[in-house]
């Protein structure tokens, strides 16, 4: 059994092979990281079928490739199938090993989303762990550094998880070239309790330019402060050091007393910079009207951890997709239930325990 596991969350179906079908619910890599990282966790059997089904490009990309091959590098797994393209693997953990690791996705492909395959298993293991990942912190459809730095990993923290993360080096899309690194520290999860957000106690917009004009992220800004009823000094431009290629993020941030929500927008070629100050100050706006403590990512993020607590419970925004995903997944592995129960029109109770 692994550490911290608590002995009524064993694997639900020990001894046979869970398997998973990769076009339910969201169908996207997701339903491959949560497994991958159950799977480690827990020492249970998974096939994978359908992998991203749903999406354009069905199959594994090069930063699930990478997440795979980490999750059979750190937990001495065995893994069948595994090439760019592949829509079905066979994956068989073995020991969760401790130790300083490295992994380069070699294309813009997500490092934050190749950590979450490798956090909780290592975050429960008995021996701290140094994590280098190299390739794509800020990039569309991925939660950037920030998120997981200021708004996961704190929670995370507060749960009883000795984690802490670097961003070494930006890395935006379709150079990469990024660098994060993350420490860890043998842990033991607690059940926790996030029902209210508390005051808010501070706002930033952001716009990250990279190689680019500073005339893109200054429209962003102005496209953002039209709907946000922010002070002035709360919006700025910023560089980061050492660029390896062009991008864009702007990063919206509300700090409340108990938890930090941060909203982004992603410069791309084909949109305007005043549609994306828009659409992210306007996703803002609808998690600052609600009474909710996460917004719509950080509920999907916070299932896997509190089931591994055993328990716990969050007020969020009407759960997405792929928070429901991420509860099915859950389900095969561990004996937990996870329950969603309307509070208002723009607040949900997500209950997990048994």
């Amino acid at each position: 059994m692994r550490k911290g596991l608590n002995p009524s969350r064993q694997p639900k179906e020990t001894g046979h092979v869970i398997v998973i079908d990769g076009s339910e619910g969201e169908g996207g890599g997701q339903i491959l990281r949560n497994a991958l990282a159950l799977s480690l966790v827990t020492g249970q059997t998974v096939r994978i079928d359908n992998i991203r089904a749903n999406r354009s490009k069905p199959g594994l990309m090069r930063q699930h490739v990478t997440a795979i091959e980490a999750a059979c590098t750190i937990g001495s797994a065995l893994c069948e199938g595994v090439a760019v393209g592949a829509q079905s693997v066979l994956f068989k953990p073995g020991r969760v090993v401790p130790g300083d690791y490295r992994f380069a996705i070699g294309t813009a492909g997500s490092t934050n989303l190749v950590l979450q395959t490798l956090l909780l298993p290592l975050l429960l293991a008995d021996r701290p762990s140094r994590l280098t990942i190299e390739g794509g912190t800020h990039n569309l459809h991925a939660p950037p550094f920030d998120f997981i730095d200021r708004t996961f990993l704190p929670l995370v923290q507060q749960m009883g998880g000795h984690v802490t993360a670097r961003l070494l080096r930006h890395g935006f899309y379709p150079a990469g070239g990024g660098r994060v690194d993350i420490a860890l520290e043998p842990s033991t999860l607690a059940p926790t309790e996030w029902i209210e957000r508390g005051p808010l106690v501070g706002v930033s917009a952001t716009a990250v330019m990279s190689m680019l004009d500073d005339n893109i992220g200054t429209r962003e800004l102005a496209s953002a402060q039209a709907i946000l009823d922010w002070p002035e000094q709360a919006f700025r431009l910023e560089r980061p050091p050492r660029p390896v290629g062009p991008g864009n993020v702007l990063l919206l941030e509300a700090a409340f007393e108990h938890v930090t929500e941060i909203v982004t927008g992603f410069g791309r070629l084909g949109v305007s910079a005043q549609s994306i100050g828009k659409q992210a100050a306007t996703r803002m706006m609808g998690y600052l009207t609600s009474s909710a403590f996460a917004g719509p990512f950080l509920a999907d993020q916070l299932l896997l951890p509190m089931a591994l607590a055993g328990s716990g419970r969050f007020t969020t925004v009407t759960p997405t997709k792929h928070t429901k995903t991420s509860a099915n997944i859950i389900r095969r592995f561990l004996d937990v239930d996870i329950r969603f129960e309307r509070l208002s029109n723009e607040a949900f109770l997500v209950t997990v325990g048994r």
